[in-house]
């Protein structure tokens, strides 16, 4: 005789989302309200009644940087994803490569990556190649370092198994290093992405003539500090999408294997 097992009903998305909502919404309150009943000056902190208005009415330029300001995520934080794991899959199967590499990376991590902007103007001048290389050198080190722990997390026996069933190296790789090494991926990934929108805005900061950095810079020149913020509104916008994005995408890969591999197993019982 089958039993019926009653399924709690899942929580409703709504509810989950209400409780950052009504706290970024006290926030705004909070701030709108000090501004207000303590006369701060506009160029010092504006309120954020102005800051949304001047986001909404400046949209048309603020896209057109933000255009420019995606571009270099995408492409330094793609580029930090090609070579990234690439690395990281060297460095697990070839030990000489990993000694001869692993120096290189942390000398790249540990030095100040604002110090190499003046240089990089030198060599590549004004333009896109500058944002994109500084934003994969940011976006580069977290994506290898996690890749090399999750593949260096999977088990002996489940390797020695493959390989006592025939499976050459590069089907233990495609079969049991890269399934389980996924979350640490994504992990990566999602670091390497919000590493990514940082680099690109630290190089528009000192080497740009577009984006959302630039606008920074010129409006802070300026005393404009509403649009300061309003530009700021943008970035956070773009870096939430990214992230997201990226989780969703973590979902897919990694989530969506884990149920699959579940319901293998109950069929199976």
């Amino acid at each position: 005789m089958q039993t019926e097992v009653k399924k709690k009903p899942p929580a409703k998305s709504s509810v989950r989302w209400l409780v950052p909502v009504l706290s970024i919404l006290a926030l705004l309150l909070l701030w709108e309200g000090v501004v207000r009943l303590l006369n701060i000056p506009i160029y010092m902190l504006p309120p954020p009644s102005k800051v949304a208005h001047v986001a909404v009415a400046e949209s048309p330029l603020l896209f057109r940087h933000a255009l420019s300001t995606i571009w270099a995520i995408l492409l330094g934080f793609g580029l930090a994803v090609v070579i990234g794991i690439p690395i990281a899959t060297l460095m697990i199967y070839s030990d000489a490569f990993n000694r001869a590499i692993y120096p290189i990376l942390i000398t790249a991590q540990v030095l100040p990556k604002v110090a190499l902007a003046p240089l990089f103007i030198v060599w590549f001048g004004f333009g896109l190649i500058p944002k994109v290389l500084m934003t994969f050198l940011i976006a580069f080190f977290p994506i290898v370092v996690d890749t090399l722990a999750g593949l260096s997390a999977v088990r002996p026996e489940s390797l020695m198994l493959l390989r006592s069933m025939g499976g050459s190296r590069w089907q233990s790789f495609w079969k049991v290093r890269l399934p389980t090494a996924l979350p640490h991926i994504f992990s990566g990934l999602k670091i390497g992405m919000t590493f990514a929108v940082v680099g690109a805005i630290v190089a528009e900061f000192v080497a740009s003539e577009a984006g959302l950095g630039y606008v920074l810079v010129e409006a802070r020149a300026s005393l404009n500090m509403v649009l300061v913020f309003a530009a700021i509104i943008w970035l956070i916008a773009i870096g939430f999408i990214f992230y997201f994005a990226v989780e969703y995408a973590e979902r897919i890969f990694v989530k969506g294997r884990s149920t699959k591999r579940s319901q293998e197993l109950g069929a199976g019982l």
